[in-house]
């Protein structure tokens, strides 16, 4: 039964992606409404809607990140989180364009964040292949 529930990836690296990748966005989408004033802070200010951004995309990261780790539901909650983390880029182009609003992190970490959600992107991604999608054993 566990195992056709949750039927997690061979090997110890595909087990640590999977689990990293949940508890990393349990954990940010619990602090979208913990922390939300960060959040706020680095929303664009045409962007409308700012409180119920940060609160819809942190209840996705969370719903995502529990979705993770369901057989079933693993390969739509790593395309939901890839577009999460598409939809939520704009904020670190905000951050890296307008770095006075942010004196508190050097530019290079900025634009360094920008590179990190490509990493996120494939990590995303790959998270919905077969490498992390082994065919249920009935």
């Amino acid at each position: 039964m566990f195992s056709i529930v949750f039927n997690f990836p061979q090997g110890f690296w595909k087990k640590l992606a999977l689990f990293s990748f949940s508890i990393f966005f349990i954990s940010a989408g619990i602090d979208h409404f913990t922390n939300k004033e960060f959040y706020l802070s680095i929303m664009p200010p045409a962007f409308p809607l700012h409180l119920e951004a940060v609160y819809i995309s942190g209840f996705f990261e969370i719903l995502g990140g529990i979705g993770l780790l369901f057989a079933r539901l693993r390969k739509i909650a790593a395309l939901g989180l890839l577009v999460l983390l598409i939809s939520v880029y704009p904020a670190n182009i905000y951050m890296a364009l307008y770095p006075e609003v942010f004196p508190q992190y050097s530019i290079g970490l900025l634009y360094f964040r920008l590179f990190l959600q490509f990493i996120a992107f494939y990590w995303a991604y790959s998270l919905s292949t077969e490498r992390f999608n082994p065919q249920l054993q009935i």
